[in-house]
């Protein structure tokens, strides 16, 4: 990491959040800002808008605040990675196992409601190009 900070609205416009939700973010723990710039304004690094990704790539599989954090919980202690006897870092491991195995799970889902609305688009489409008349149209 480069120690370059960011404000909330550069962090914004690169995670596609809002303000409001990044802002949400921090008022449950998920994501605490690096610093603070001598005004008081909120400063992200790099490694929070990493943070700030997991987070917004878990919310559309249908992830809590609770299973969002305990995922990054263990992943920062993985990455920190001191401390750590061999039985901790398992258990560890099958945390994150267990989420990957859950968001493969909800991305099958996923799949399948896109496919039937897909399937329904095209649906709708035929029964449009069934209606309508061959001819030039008037108006």
């Amino acid at each position: 990491m480069d120690g370059k900070h960011m404000q909330i609205g550069e962090v914004a416009a690169r995670t596609e959040l809002s303000l409001r939700t990044i802002r949400h973010y921090e008022e449950t723990g998920l994501v605490i800002p690096s610093a603070r710039s001598q005004g008081g304004f909120r400063l992200y690094t790099e490694t929070d808008v990493a943070r700030l990704m997991v987070i917004r790539r878990m919310k559309p599989l249908g992830f809590t605040l609770e299973q969002m954090r305990d995922l990054l919980d263990a992943t920062d202690r993985l990455d920190a990675g001191t401390g750590l006897d061999a039985d901790e870092r398992d258990a560890l491991l099958e945390r994150v196992r267990t989420y990957r195995q859950a968001a493969a799970e909800q991305v099958a889902k996923l799949r399948i409601q896109l496919a039937r609305a897909e399937d329904f688009a095209a649906t709708l489409g035929a029964r449009l190009e069934q209606s309508t008349p061959a001819g030039p149209v008037r108006s």
